[in-house]
């Protein structure tokens, strides 16, 4: 669901500075503005999880009476998430600020719903101590994109590749391998690409804001889509980490 094509280019005569202007302010201005469309996605996920992960009738929703497979809006949940990020990043240039802002929202509150299972196969205590853990990797693979002088470029473009192996093998291993084994390795590649990811994330959008005129709807539209992918990543990792150590329920 990572897409490195997908942000705005800034249009003729927005990217305007002298020499003395403050890149560093720039830079700090742009990514708070990211980080905070990041937080909002997270809370609402975070809401929506815990709002039907924790009441079996409305998980009900998501399933056929006879339980053998997903109810219509199950197939919704499973797949809209995926069709909002091709929309975001196909009409990004053509959507406005503000309806690219209420798509973004309303991806986060489904993909809420889309991993709402985790309060039913996982004890809150550990899904609480992985979600930190989980913060606490990010927050230094981003502190690291944002400091580090060499250039992340190639090493995105190589886990790209393994993301794309990774969405690829997890198909194979679900329909046709079935193997635990397999399951573990896939997961544990799948921890190494998205931290990864982080810092190249961070790398480029702190490149971005160097350039971008804040205040513009164009820069509202370059940092949603930087939050998108940092969001992806985020709870891409979570998920893992949960997979690896967040210890099923009996």
């Amino acid at each position: 669901m990572e897409n490195q094509n997908s942000f705005p280019t800034p249009q003729s005569g927005q990217v305007i500075y002298g020499p003395d202007a403050d890149v560093s302010a720039n830079i700090r201005t742009f990514l708070a503005s990211v980080f905070s469309y990041m937080t909002l996605a997270l809370v609402i996920s975070g809401a929506m999880a815990w709002w039907f992960g924790t009441d079996m009738e409305k998980m009900a929703l998501l399933f056929k009476p006879d339980g053998t497979g997903p109810s219509i809006a199950g197939w919704i949940v499973m797949f809209a998430p995926l069709g909002l990020v091709f929309l975001m990043g196909g009409l990004v240039e053509k959507l406005s600020g503000p309806v690219l802002l209420l798509t973004f929202i309303a991806f986060a509150a489904i993909m809420g719903v889309s991993f709402s299972y985790i309060f039913i196969i996982y004890p809150l205590t550990a899904i609480a101590n992985v979600f930190f853990i989980t913060a606490a990797v990010f927050g230094i693979m981003a502190f690291a994109g944002y400091t580090t002088k060499t250039d992340l470029t190639k090493l995105g473009s190589l886990l790209f590749i393994g993301l794309i192996g990774i969405i690829l093998g997890s198909l194979a291993n679900a329909f046709i391998f079935k193997s635990g084994t397999m399951d573990y390795i896939i997961t544990i590649i799948g921890v190494v690409v998205f931290t990864g990811l982080t810092a190249y994330h961070v790398q480029r959008l702190k490149t971005m804001g160097e350039s971008v005129m804040n205040g513009t709807e164009s820069a509202q539209k370059m940092a949603l889509m930087g939050a998108l992918s940092l969001y992806l990543a985020f709870i891409n990792l979570f998920l893992m980490l949960l997979r690896l150590f967040g210890g099923r329920r009996d």
